[in-house]
């Protein structure tokens, strides 16, 4: 800026603050306009939250342990999951060695039912001797019963007996989130009461590896210790997730939040109300991820789907005809786009209800009903998927193979029910070898046919270099007739 410029500016500057303080002047104008409105922030969810606040409870338990051998119930995320704990639990101290001692916890919940039914995580209540239902007018009321707990998705559904109705929240539908979305947290954060923080949705369907039904809303409205079990709402005041987790290095929120979707919520409730337990749907299939390397093998344009690697006998599947190497695609009405989604469906499912899959089957795509049986608690990882080790083969030999004989299923203890042939040797650094297939895996099929000979074998690898396609799925079996199918690129 020259000398004279400046000048000039500065025998302006009266003349603008004057326009500016008497709301006059092209620039003035704009900015009195603008200021009281930028004064009132936001939109406010005063309203919101005040009609919300009484339906949304904190949750106190004791626990009396015996002795300190009994391990204090720290609630810690499941092993391999990205966040710590969860967010509750504070103890007393202990007594001496072999006196009991009280664990006490803090948690928060929300009424859905006027008559007294109360929602909140299956980790505050756990193992509880007593729990007490605290209400944002002061008052307390002891639960009198849990009607029905699900560790798997964390949810538990209490009931207290109210001299009056209770104030009540209702559920919406999660799947109309997006993100972006406003939704706000109620809850007892650090045990200071009812507190009420606003964020916005930062992703849906989080799989965080807590267990086979992972489908979280992830947001970054303020979740601490002692939210666990509160509601999420949307702007319409609709309970959209239950706070469940968060991901945090020091205990508090880093803006990572988990939620466990309504929708899901709702359809375990239900059951928890009526039967006093869950009753999910089981297909009895372990299934897979399709690799890029499947896709093509399996004549997909795009890895999508869930490839049965075994089917259980005597299961649904087995009954409707879902057979291995099978990749369903859907699952009465749902696309399946990966494994994961395939554990969800069929758990959210109606036992006995005849359900109609979507499968390819030998690159033809083909419809299948199969009537869904009920999931055994005690089975449960037939309903869990199994990621399989996705091995590769190169041109025919990184591998060494041999036909099943009594002495090589004696040597490598391979089971009477697993047939096939055997591989004998594994060439270091080959495609087999970082495939991970070992020596004693039995190759139960190539390109979807069965082998029990190495001549089979060799026939079937001719055929696909003959045809030009770049890889040749094979069905692997290990010594105990686990299955698992693996893609090879053929050079």
């Amino acid at each position: 800026m020259s000398g004279r410029t400046g000048q000039g500016w500065a025998r302006c500057l009266p003349r603008v603050f004057a326009a500016l303080a008497a709301g006059v002047g092209l620039y003035g104008a704009a900015l009195v306009v603008a200021v009281p409105g930028l004064a009132r922030g936001p939109a406010s969810v005063a309203d919101i939250a005040e009609g919300l606040q009484d339906a949304v409870v904190n949750i106190s338990t004791t626990q009396t342990l015996k002795g300190p051998d009994d391990g204090a119930p720290i609630r810690k995320g499941p092993k391999g999951s990205p966040f710590e704990e969860f967010f509750d639990d504070f103890f007393d101290e202990e007594g001496p060695d072999g006196m009991p001692r009280k664990v006490s916890s803090l948690g928060s919940g929300f009424v859905i039912d006027p008559s007294g039914l109360i929602v909140t995580n299956n980790h505050v209540i756990e193992g509880a001797d007593e729990i007490i239902v605290n209400f944002n007018d002061g008052s307390k009321l002891k639960v009198t019963k849990i009607l029905g707990h699900d560790p798997k998705t964390d949810l538990a559904l209490l009931k207290v007996e109210p001299s009056r109705p209770l104030k009540a929240v209702s559920f919406g539908d999660s799947s109309a989130l997006r993100v972006g979305d406003w939704v706000m947290a109620i809850g007892n954060p650090f045990g200071l009461g009812g507190s009420v923080t606003v964020g916005v949705v930062s992703a849906t369907k989080r799989d965080i590896n807590a267990g086979p039904y992972d489908d979280f809303i992830q947001t970054d409205a303020a979740i601490n210790r002692g939210n666990s079990g509160g509601p999420l709402f949307n702007m319409e005041g609709e309970v959209v997730g239950v706070n469940t987790a968060i991901i945090s290095p020091t205990g508090g929120s880093i803006g990572i939040g988990f939620a466990v979707p309504s929708n899901t919520a709702v359809n375990v409730l239900d059951q928890l109300k009526e039967y006093g337990e869950t009753r999910r749907g089981w297909l009895g299939v372990h299934v897979q991820n399709v690799t890029d390397e499947m896709a093509s093998a399996l004549g997909l344009d795009a890895p999508h789907g869930a490839l049965v690697a075994s089917v259980t006998p005597d299961g649904p599947a087995a009954a409707g005809g879902i057979k291995p190497r099978d990749v369903i695609l859907g699952f009465d009405g749902q696309s399946i786009r990966t494994m994961r989604d395939l554990p969800r469906a069929v758990a959210g499912g109606t036992v006995g209800k005849d359900v109609l899959l979507k499968v390819l089957r030998g690159g033809k795509a083909v419809d299948v009903t199969v009537t869904l049986g009920r999931l055994p608690e005690e089975d449960d990882d037939i309903a869990e998927p199994q990621e399989g080790t996705e091995p590769e083969a190169d041109d025919l030999l990184g591998l060494t193979i041999a036909p099943l004989t009594h002495e090589l299923r004696d040597k490598f203890r391979i089971s009477g029910k697993v047939e096939g042939v055997v591989i004998t040797d594994v060439k270091p650094d080959s495609p087999a070898a970082k495939k991970h297939i070992n020596v004693g895996d039995v190759i139960v099929e190539v390109t979807q046919e069965a082998v029990r000979k190495p001549e089979e074998v060799i026939a079937r690898l001719r055929a696909v270099r003959k045809s030009g396609r770049p890889r040749v799925l094979f069905l692997l079996a290990d010594a105990d007739g686990e299955l698992r199918f693996v893609a090879i690129p053929i050079s």
